[in-house]
């Protein structure tokens, strides 16, 4: 009975732990000082070394700064709101907080 051998391939960079994309730096002879590297600085220089050309990441338009301002304004508009039971109101300025935050998590 013949026995077939499954190529093994391998997953993406980034989906790899921290501790696979040592393994795979250690094996790269350009790459030193894999252990004390991060996650992002593994996935960068490997793929530097393998010739891999990185997306260009999404510049956000405002910084998260920028945003946490904005969502300290609407809270305060969103408890006048409340005060004044506009409750319409304090629901679409809770909304748009939401919205901010997951602004801010994307941006980070």
């Amino acid at each position: 009975m013949g026995k077939k051998k499954k190529e093994v391939k391998e997953k993406p960079l980034e989906k790899m732990t921290a501790k696979e994309l040592r393994e795979v730096g250690k094996q790269i002879p350009e790459i030193k000082g894999v252990f004390g590297m991060n996650k992002p600085e593994l996935i960068r220089v490997i793929k530097k070394a393998r010739g891999i050309e990185e997306d260009p990441k999404k510049t956000s338009s405002s910084s998260v700064r920028e945003i946490k301002k904005k969502i300290k304004e609407f809270r305060l508009k969103r408890m006048a709101a409340l005060e004044s039971s506009d409750n319409k109101m304090a629901e679409i300025y809770g909304r748009r907080i939401t919205r901010l935050k997951k602004k801010t998590r994307k941006a980070a």
